[in-house]
């Protein structure tokens, strides 16, 4: 028989899953949290903070930012890859990927006008000469003054990338620094050659587990799978199929994540918009009941809760939202909404909280949406 969730059930499978609810494994850091979700997506904004350094924040707490820094880059422990958008992974992932980078391949010209095998070629003999490198140290990332006019050094090594041929195993200021992938992959993950079946299994396997309990499109959508690749290893992943009470589309669950019912204490904490808990906008609708989009790309005059709103996480609810700032040691909370008054505590706790992570010794609140609320949060505060 299929089993039947309720949909209180599914929203606690899933943040368990996501590890936002029951003891953080402290132990294991910031690594073992992004073992745990299996992908931390990147992003060049940052207000508090990038967002990779917010995930591991959300779940662990206040962990010290070079900590969260060393454990993402340089170690040989990870490498940053095309899965749901840009992200970090764990190295144990590198042969999941390889049917992408075998399509990649197949299709050949990649971000901008072709380039001289000629160039290619220099490009990894570079990098195998002299070792981990910049675009800049490999002569240049554009062309001219324009962002998107790369050189045709960059476009090769970015199609290096992409293919394999070469991985990013850190960031130096943001600039992706590249090294050849038989230095920088273990020789046991870089000769393992696995079918394209094998791949999507395994990464379907995986979402699931990341997930708890997932519609396909939630499937799809992780590792920005097609609906084929989800449809075609479904069934050998190992997901149960479920019935989510009020989901209208049909569900599978990591066995695991049956095992037990999910408890524990819940996370009181600021999301930032690209967690994985919350960067698929339908499935966030779904089981939170909250509309989210980031609005950073959106004229000024059509922002509806700010530049960066990061949804407040409280009781295993998204209760409310913080568009955030800094000014000197103060955290500025430029647009404040709750749903409610009974979240005004978790929401003084969450703005202290971030506010003593980013070295603020201050908060204030600026325009917030049911001003009754403001002489309590003031007080807390």
């Amino acid at each position: 028989m299929t089993v039947v969730l309720s949909a209180d059930q599914a929203r606690r499978i899933a943040l368990r899953a996501q590890g936002l609810l029951g003891a953080p494994d402290r132990r294991a850091g910031v690594r073992g949290v992004l073992r745990h979700l299996g992908a931390v997506q990147l992003d060049t904004i940052s207000v508090l903070a990038r967002s990779h350094e917010l995930v591991p924040y959300a779940r662990l707490g206040a962990v010290g930012r070079p900590a969260v820094e060393g454990a993402y880059w340089g170690s040989e422990t990870t490498f940053e890859y095309w899965s749901h958008a840009a992200c970090i992974l764990p190295m144990e992932e590198w042969p999941l990927f390889a049917f992408r980078r075998r399509a990649y391949r197949a299709r050949g010209n990649l971000w901008g006008h072709p380039v001289s095998p000629e160039t290619y070629r220099s490009v990894l003999d570079r990098l195998r000469a002299e070792g981990p490198l910049t675009s800049t140290g490999l002569g240049g990332a554009k062309r001219t003054a324009e962002w998107w006019d790369w050189s045709d050094t960059k476009i090769a090594v970015e199609r290096a990338l992409a293919f394999g041929d070469v991985v990013c195993t850190e960031r130096r200021g943001w600039k992706r620094v590249y090294e050849a992938a038989e230095r920088a992959v273990p020789a046991e993950l870089f000769e393992t050659d696995l079918s394209d079946e094998e791949c999507l299994r395994r990464l379907v396997a995986q979402a699931g587990a990341a997930l708890g309990v997932a519609t396909r499109a939630d499937l799809m959508d992780h590792h920005r799978l097609k609906g084929a690749q989800v449809d075609a290893v479904l069934e050998a992943s190992g997901l149960v199929p479920v019935q989510v009470e009020g989901w209208p589309a049909a569900a599978w669950a990591d066995p695991a994540a049956l095992a037990s019912e999910p408890r524990g204490r819940h996370r009181t904490t600021l999301l930032s918009p690209f967690d994985s808990l919350i960067w698929d906008r339908a499935r966030t609708e779904r089981i939170f009941g909250m509309s989210h989009r980031l609005e950073a790309y959106t004229p000024r005059h059509k922002r509806v809760h700010g530049y960066f709103a990061m949804p407040l996480l409280a009781g295993g609810r998204l209760v409310g939202r913080v568009d955030p700032a800094r000014e000197g040691r103060t955290l500025v909370a430029r647009q404040v909404s709750l749903t409610g008054p009974a979240y005004v505590a978790p929401l003084a706790e969450a703005l202290r909280e971030a506010a003593s992570w980013v070295g603020c010794d201050s908060v204030r609140v600026e325009l917030l949406a049911d001003e009754r609320m403001r002489p309590a949060l003031e007080a807390l505060l």
